[in-house]
């Protein structure tokens, strides 16, 4: 389980980075910062964990609780299919991180960010490998980023129904393979990603 001894130890205001959706064959990517200002509470502590394993029920409460916890700074941000496409999605998962950190409000003494690859971000950085099971502040940040996306591609579902967006969040499930055969590729598909690049050409050299 995660706890608040990195933050602890460095002291000041330590910001957690964490984004969601590398993976997924459409939709934008989304990264959250979030720096708490005192220790979360033992009941926080204890709910917060990589969202990944997390039952949707038990994540939607830590995200209440941290939407409504009066010592944190959030701030979230994305990059969109377009900016994927134009400098790749490890690029484009760093734009994001940059623009969640610039929304967060306070320049952190420290930023504590998921992964191994270092983003430019204009404090000290420190990479920490599946950080999401070790901070809190990187627990709390998947969390919030994981619901923002999902939300954000619930409403895209709306309009586009045959991809089951709202069940896979993008993510090339049997369902969404099967939309993709018979309703073809939308704007927010991620036309460099293999499985829809191997499409649009197969359906160009069939024209």
């Amino acid at each position: 389980m995660p706890d608040y001894a990195l933050e602890a130890a460095h002291g000041g205001l330590v910001v957690g980075i964490d984004e969601v959706g590398r993976g997924p064959l459409a939709g934008p990517v989304v990264a959250a910062a979030v720096a708490f200002t005192s220790p979360p509470d033992e009941m926080l502590s204890r709910l917060l964990d990589d969202s990944k394993k997390l039952t949707a029920k038990r994540r939607m409460v830590a995200y209440e609780l941290l939407m409504q916890a009066s010592n944190i700074l959030i701030g979230v941000g994305a990059a969109s299919v377009t900016e994927i496409e134009q400098i790749n999605i490890a690029q484009a998962c760093h734009l994001a991180m940059r623009r969640a950190l610039d929304r967060l409000g306070p320049m952190p003494d420290l930023a504590l960010v998921d992964g191994k690859h270092a983003p430019k971000l204009p404090c000290p950085i420190q990479m920490v490998i599946g950080g999401d099971g070790i901070s809190l502040s990187i627990a709390a940040a998947s969390i919030i980023a994981k619901i923002t996306r999902d939300r954000l591609m619930a409403r895209l579902a709306v309009r586009h129904d045959a991809y089951g967006w709202e069940r896979n969040a993008g993510y090339g499930t049997a369902v969404h393979m099967s939309g993709l055969k018979t309703q073809g590729v939308t704007p927010h598909h991620r036309r460099g990603f293999a499985p829809i690049r191997n499409m649009i050409e197969a359906e160009a050299h069939a024209a």
